[in-house]
């Protein structure tokens, strides 16, 4: 079978968007890090909820204001954690 010059052509141009593609090990070490810092925010704001779920033990489908501060405590926590890893992922995308 043989190979048409348009079709290597598409072969070697799709191997080479591939290589493109291809993450270095600093980018790779920093969007590992994006990712710890997301999961801690998590875990804070898990733990946060947690805590605002033992403020208010009754379950009359009112939450108290201090529950209520808790909770959006917690969303804080949880978006400015996203924020900052998608802030550190877009830094590793520019560098390499």
């Amino acid at each position: 079978m043989r190979i048409g010059k348009p079709m290597m052509l598409v072969a070697v141009g799709a191997l080479g968007l591939g290589l493109a593609a291809c993450d270095s090990k600093q980018e790779n070490a920093a969007e590992d890090q994006a990712d710890a810092v997301r999961a801690s925010a998590e875990a804070t704001a898990d733990a946060l909820e947690a805590s605002a779920d033992k403020k208010d033990p009754v379950t009359d489908g009112v939450d108290s204001k201090a529950e209520n501060a808790q909770e959006d405590k917690a969303q804080a926590v949880r978006e400015s954690g996203e924020a900052k890893a998608d802030a550190m992922e877009d830094a590793a995308d520019k560098k390499h």
